[in-house]
Parts: structure tokens; sequence; C-alpha cells
């Protein structure tokens, strides 16, 4: 083989080499260019996962702050980012009840989904003090971040999901991420004990709109004796009866404050104010979804503070 020839075929094989390295480089940059992507349904569940997630990851939230849970729905481009999604992280025990049929198509479609309600060991309605919605007693109670003890089982789950099946996530980091919530989480319980501690005995008893807190109640020692609508949804509605009933049971409770739902009108309550002759006060929760950043309860931790000081004023001072 000649010089010239040896040159030729020495830059034939160093082109090739340059355009194998560019090929795997342009590849990379694509698979870096979209970082993974988690996607959550609720507002509540989405402030506490992107605590855990930190920068490791995107966190979509689905639910715009405000919503109701049981009616807020999602587009066609959002139903098209659930079955794009490296992991879904959704409350489930029919809370969103208007999104879970898209969970379930990108469950069918190979996404990995996390059902956190069902994994926090759920109460059912109708137990711990809870008064039976009528419907609804003995199914499952969804409300379970009403207890910041489960919240904290919560945490060190969905950071177990994000590691197993989030790619390109630092485990570490997550895992330090979640410890560092997790004594937040234990700090606000500590606080929480505190608060309802001071309520007389025989004030402990809750009437809301809806049926949202009675793993609260089982947690610090409440009584949930009725609620406007005898529902865990905020889409069912209360008879004439159910009414009757319940300001019965207020009255033999001695109960003169009534909790309702910052995400929801508070006609339901104020007509039940006009059935108890006006006796009744109204008190605003932040109970099923967080607000903006100018609001009262933009994250989790804020929402909790917010109730436990409005639930504890509101019965030694109704």
């Amino acid at each position: 083989m000649s010089a010239r020839a040896r040159t030729a075929r020495i830059r034939a094989l160093v082109l090739t080499v340059i355009s194998l390295v560019s090929l795997g480089t342009v590849s990379g940059c694509a698979r870096g260019d979209a970082p993974a992507r988690i996607v959550v349904t609720t507002n509540i569940l989405g402030d506490v996962t992107r605590e855990i997630v930190g920068d490791e990851a995107e966190v979509s939230v689905l639910m715009k702050a405000d919503a109701d849970p049981h009616s807020f729905g999602v587009s066609a481009v959002q139903a098209a980012e659930l079955e794009r999604a490296d992991l879904v992280v959704y409350n489930g025990l029919g809370l969103e009840e208007n999104v879970l049929r898209h969970v379930t198509a990108a469950r069918e479609s190979g996404v990995p989904v996390f059902e956190t309600g069902r994994a926090v060991d759920p109460l059912t309605f109708g137990t711990g003090g809870e008064g039976d919605p009528a419907a609804e007693a003995g199914r499952p109670d969804p409300h379970f971040w009403t207890d910041p003890d489960r919240m904290r089982t919560a945490v060190g789950l969905i950071a177990d999901q994000v590691v197993e099946h989030v790619d390109g996530v630092d485990e570490r980091t997550v895992r330090k991420n979640a410890e560092r919530y997790d004594a937040r989480l234990r700090d606000l319980t500590a606080w929480m004990e505190k608060s309802f501690a001071a309520i007389p005995e025989d004030r402990r008893s809750l009437v809301t709109n809806h049926h949202v807190f009675g793993y609260l109640a089982d947690r610090f020692g409440l009584r949930v004796i009725g609620a406007v609508i005898p529902s865990g949804t905020t889409l069912a509605s209360p008879s004439s009866s159910d009414l009757r009933s319940l300001v019965l049971a207020m009255e033999r409770a001695h109960v003169r404050t009534v909790f309702a739902d910052s995400s929801r009108p508070t006609r339901l309550s104020e007509v039940l104010r006009q059935e108890t002759g006006g006796r009744v006060r109204i008190v605003a929760l932040y109970s099923e979804s967080l607000t903006g950043s100018g609001g009262g309860a933009p994250t989790y931790l804020d929402m909790m503070r917010a109730n436990t000081g409005a639930i504890a004023d509101g019965l030694t001072g109704g």
C-alpha cells in the first residue's frame, strides 16, 4: 500500500470515529434536554413531592390553587402529560373523581403510578370518631393528609417511588430532602398536639360542611358529630331531614361553630345557620386545597398550622 493510500485510509478512520463520537454527544444532549418529570394530581401532594424531589426532577401539579379535588378536571394536554410522565403520584381512594380515569390510562400505558392514600393505612368513613356518611359508611376515607403522621409515612413512600422509578435522580439528595421534611412534619405534629390539648373536653366536637376531618379527629382526640353535606365528597347535597338531624346533634353537643372549606362556597353552612336561628358561627378552613402564594395556605405546612389555629380558636371561643 502506498503512503498516499495509507494516509487516506487513516483519514477516513479518523472521520468515522469523529462522526460516531458526535452522534453519541448529540444523542446524550437530546436525552439531557428532557428532564425526568413527575406528575402529581393534587396541589397538597404536589407541594410535598416538590419538597422531596427538590431540583432532581421536574414536578408538574394538575390541580390549581383553591380548586376542589372532587370536581377539578384535566385538559387534553394534561391527560397526555400523565401518559408521558416518569412517575404519577395521586391521592386516590376516590378523591380525584374526574381525574382517575386518566391516571388509569397512564398506568395501562406503562407509567408507574403511586396511590398514596391506599398506602398509609387509611381509615374508613364511620371510624375514628366520625359520624357515618350514610352512602359511604365503611368506604376508605381519602382525606389522610389531615393527620400529619400519615403524611410523614407518605413522604417516605413517595421518596421510595422517586428513587425506584425516576432515572437520573440522586438518591442521596432525595433521601436527605425527605428526612429534612420529615423533621418539619414531626415539629408540626408536636405543635398541633399542644394546641388541641388546650381545648376543654366538653368542647371537642367538630361540625364541617362535609366529612373531611376524620383523620385529624382520630389522631388528636376530637369528635366529628356531623357535616352539613353528610358525605365525603362536596359533590353530594344534603336533604332537609339531614339538616334537621344535624341541628339536633349540634344542640345535644352544644356546638355553635361550623367549619367550612375555603375552596367551596359557604351557602350550605349559611343555610344551617338559618336553621339554628343564626346562633352558629362559620369558620373557614383550608381543608382540601392549598391557596396561591398570596393566600393563607400556600404550602401544606401553612395549611395545617392555619387550620389548627382556626379549629382551636373556634372550639374554645365559638
